[in-house]
């Protein structure tokens, strides 16, 4: 008996995907919810499990094709595990064994670039990182690094090469492509600007210090800077509304509640999950949510819902050691807020030279609703709560 394998529902408004690697080949046994491909959408990467144990018979989408809600994928024969037919062979050759449970390490599909890489170079048993041991382009540029031979005292002079033969043409995810159009089209749309301004992390960071080890006891989650720039937001965003509104054709729609979007980097490009009604949520709440939407980035398992609704962003680019940059706008929200690196840095305090704990904040905005003073205001009130942290009890 064989059951069909189809695309499931990729969420709303997504009506296709590509097929990015299959992790079986016809063949191979399967086990009931074992993973045989995954499927790139412009938003997210979706594992396609087995609905049944048996073998994979036959393979319908090859990677690279895109498919639509429900096409078919793939046929998986229920029942026994045999191996696929193999080529004829000599009289006295042995019998073929039967395929094993578990994928061999032949059986695993390296990146493109990474097999090019290894012919190129003659590299053979490379050890992957990637997925259930795949070679990545990385492993390859990491042994080539590590094993590169002496060169000889008779070597002939280096061959000019041609550029086109030094170069790698690799076709963008439709994750990439989607960031790509998302981003230009921001910069078209939107009257985007950006103002900028410092906060001294002192007090932040002596708060954080003093109750870090009773706040993971009590709420079993560390307490990092998140919480307090999320609050901090939230409490800058009561005053100033604008920020947190979007243009809908001639109307200016006003959220009276606050998803707050944290983006964050991945292998595959960066994305911005949810927290959903974070103007309610505690400090634990906010911290507790977002390590469940990291790990979900970080393990490509974000769902669509996980990344819908936000209407104000915030990006740490401080993370990465970036010390000052111009965020862009998350259409069609109409502000976000950029963190950045903290760096000791000498401050005039009551007509001392102190060296102080700053960070550069910035906040790019859409003009088209949101002014100057408006925008001042915000990243004012953010760097008085972050400054005074008692603010934010108060609701000052």
């Amino acid at each position: 008996m064989s059951t069909e394998v189809r695309v499931p529902t990729l969420g709303e408004s997504v009506t296709e995907a590509t097929v990015a690697t299959w992790f079986k080949q016809p063949g191979d046994a399967v086990a009931v919810d074992e993973m045989l491909c995954e499927l790139e959408t412009d938003k997210v990467t979706v594992e396609v499990p087995s609905p049944v144990a048996g073998t994979l018979s036959e393979i319908v989408a090859a990677e690279g094709e895109t498919v639509g809600v429900n096409a078919l994928l793939a046929q998986v024969s229920e029942g026994g595990a045999a191996a696929a037919p193999a080529p004829a062979a000599k009289a006295d050759a042995p019998k073929e064994q039967p395929a094993p449970a578990a994928t061999s390490r032949a059986d695993i599909e390296n990146a493109p670039s990474a097999n090019k890489l290894m012919a190129e170079n003659n590299l053979k048993d490379v050890e992957g990182t990637g997925k259930d041991g795949r070679v990545m382009k990385e492993d390859v540029l990491k042994a080539l690094s590590g094993s590169a031979p002496a060169p000889a005292a008779t070597a002939p002079a280096p061959r000019a090469q041609s550029d086109t033969a030094r170069e790698e043409r690799v076709k963008m995810t439709r994750l990439r492509q989607t960031i790509a159009k998302r981003l230009k089209d921001s910069q078209n749309t939107a009257a985007m600007l950006t103002t900028y301004n410092e906060v001294d992390m002192t007090e932040v960071m002596g708060l954080r210090n003093e109750y870090k080890d009773l706040f993971f006891k009590k709420h079993g989650v560390k307490l990092g800077f998140m919480s307090f720039f999320t609050k901090a937001c939230i409490h800058a965003l009561n005053e100033v509304p604008e920020v947190n509104a979007e243009i809908d054709g001639t109307d200016v729609v006003y959220k009276n509640y606050v998803n707050m979007g944290i983006a964050a980097g991945t292998p595959t490009g960066l994305v911005v999950p949810v927290l959903k009604d974070a103007d309610q949520m505690s400090f634990a709440g906010i911290e507790k949510e977002i390590g469940v939407l990291g790990g979900k980035a970080r393990d490509g398992k974000l769902s669509m819902a996980d990344m819908q609704g936000g209407t104000f962003t915030i990006s740490n680019g401080g993370v990465y050691g970036s010390l000052m940059s111009s965020p862009i706008l998350n259409p069609p929200q109409s502000g976000i807020l950029g963190m950045h690196k903290i760096q000791d840095r000498p401050m005039a305090i009551n007509g001392e030279v102190v060296i102080r704990p700053m960070m550069y904040l910035a906040l790019s905005y859409d003009h088209r609703i949101v002014d100057g003073k408006g925008a001042v205001t915000f990243l004012v009130r953010v760097k008085e709560a972050l400054e005074d942290p008692r603010r934010l009890l108060m609701d000052l």
